[in-house]
């Protein structure tokens, strides 16, 4: 199954900014303007409502991608086919050019932990996940985006590295890649690998997304907390990411300590700036690890 097509950088539908959306008295510069925009698809499941009023006036404006945070594609319970269904009534509703969850378990017994748990990495759990794949393309009849998620521990039973894991599971199930840059790196500081190696491991053909976000550097220890501007370390990280697999759509992600939206823009632009100067040739392999 293939996705739509979609370029340029988005950033993630917040509630803070409906207005700036929707507002067309306050016109965005087109300079600073979306491409597109990231929907968190749990926002949008309740029939009616001021949500869904939001999404149709703001649809009419961009184009939008879903991205969810409750499939649990990793649980050893059964996929939840109510919620898939809704996941696929809303596509539908908002044509959506793919729909993303994230490479984890969010819960076990019907228990949500309401977090975005890793799975070990091992032969076992690619056979478990290649199926379940499978019956959400199946019902969706589309292609599952799958993201990359931070972690701070790690499974004993691990048999090969996060990036092997990943780049098995795209290439048996045919799922796409959401890329987290950011989550890639905050891994690596935690567990000690090459954060430009595991890159190097992501088959670019089914990479279809990028994702750039802030995060909390303890100095031993990393936490993912998207709520701060993307760092320097970061930044680096994606113009080699760019050398090794080409311009992708990307977004900036905040969820939390949510900036004006005129802050988000012109960080945004600052992605649209790399991506040129890395397409100039300005900018090579090495110069990636001081930018």
């Amino acid at each position: 199954m293939s996705v739509s097509r979609l370029q340029g950088f988005g950033l993630g539908l917040r509630t803070e900014h409906y207005a700036d959306f929707a507002n067309p008295d306050a016109p965005l510069p087109d300079a600073l303007k979306p491409d597109w925009l990231e929907i968190l698809s749990e926002n949008y499941l309740v029939p009616g409502g001021k949500p869904l009023y939001h999404l149709d006036r703001i649809r009419l404006d961009y184009p939008m991608v879903m991205h969810g945070v409750s499939m649990s594609i990793g649980s050893a319970d059964p996929l939840n086919l109510d919620y898939l269904r809704a996941l696929k009534s809303l596509a539908a509703r908002i044509e959506p050019a793919w729909v993303s969850d994230h490479l984890c378990w969010t819960g076990v017994d019907h228990r949500n932990l309401h977090d975005l748990l890793p799975m070990p990495y091992t032969e076992a759990a690619l056979q478990h996940l290649c199926p379940r794949i499978a019956q959400v393309q199946d019902l969706l009849q589309r292609a599952l985006v799958l993201e990359n998620v931070s972690s701070y521990v790690r499974f004993a039973a691990d048999e090969m590295s996060e990036a092997e894991f990943v780049a098995e599971l795209l290439r048996r199930s045919g799922a796409k890649l959401l890329l987290d840059v950011n989550n890639v790196y905050v891994s690596s500081r935690n567990h000690g690998f090459d954060a430009r190696a595991y890159i190097d491991l992501m088959p670019a053909a089914q990479v279809v997304q990028i994702h750039l976000a802030g995060h909390e550097d303890r100095g031993d220890i990393v936490i993912d907390t998207h709520d701060q501007a993307v760092c320097d370390a970061v930044w680096q990280l994606y113009a080699y990411t760019l050398l090794k697999l080409g311009e992708r759509p990307t977004m900036i992600e905040r969820d939390d300590a949510i900036p004006p939206l005129a802050e988000l823009l012109r960080e945004l632009d600052q992605a649209r700036r790399m991506v040129k100067t890395v397409g100039a040739g300005k900018l090579t392999r090495t110069q990636t690890e001081s930018a």
